[in-house]
């Protein structure tokens, strides 16, 4: 198949796109945030986190800023409450793969761009069995603006070496999505974490990868 002048590159965000996991996040944030007497709210959380990376969802459930140090440490803590609880769980979403192999044999570039910390992408894409799908993955170590910034969707760009234009990003969060517009990008929306009514616009919406090909986003 023959690559199209505007559809050279294929950017994923991980989680809620990648797997659909975001129960087992909340779950994971729920138990920690108990365990630390941290107020949680499940409606607020989804609505308000979903997307961002571990320094900005600290600063929203604190009244007080923590350290970098403090950040990374107790992040990490909720990071491997969260593994313990999906483990046994996890799975790509429906169609991910053959759809990521499709993208290869066209000569679409691949990357992962995710607010996750790399343990949490390295759990990821090794259960999965995946990361040789994938040209460059950018996590939240290879950034320092959260989304909406479009710092990480700019970034994982530039490493693929193809303009933002010609980049389509799949996301799942209101912010994610804001990112990859922000960054100049077409978006496809996954319909995973949040219902479509309350996701911004999107160029496609989509319930899994099943529904999505290449002729698509050409």
């Amino acid at each position: 198949m023959k690559k199209s002048n505007s559809f050279q590159a294929a950017i994923f965000d991980m989680d809620g796109v990648i797997v659909d996991n975001h129960t087992y996040h909340v779950r994971s944030w729920a138990q920690f945030c108990k365990a630390k007497n941290i107020p949680f709210d499940e409606g607020t959380f989804r609505t308000k986190y979903f997307g961002k990376n571990t320094k900005d969802t600290f600063n929203g459930l604190l009244d007080y800023q923590l350290t970098e140090e403090q950040v990374n440490t107790l992040g990490e803590e909720k990071e491997k409450i969260y593994r313990e609880i999906y483990k046994d769980y996890i799975t790509p979403v429906n169609g991910l793969i053959p759809f990521l192999n499709s993208l290869k044999k066209a000569g679409i570039k691949t990357a992962v761009a995710t607010s996750a910390p790399t343990s949490n992408l390295d759990f990821t894409l090794d259960s999965l069995n995946i990361r040789h799908l994938f040209d460059v993955v950018v996590d939240a170590s290879g950034v320092t603006k959260g989304k909406p910034d479009p710092e990480i969707y700019l970034k994982a760009a530039k490493l693929l070496g193809v303009l933002p234009a010609h980049c389509v990003v799949f996301e799942d969060s209101i912010s994610g999505i804001e990112s990859g517009y922000n960054a100049g990008m077409r978006v496809v929306g996954l319909i995973t974490t949040h219902p479509i009514d309350e996701l911004p616009e999107t160029y496609l919406s989509i319930k899994d990868f099943t529904s999505i090909s290449i002729d698509k986003l050409d």
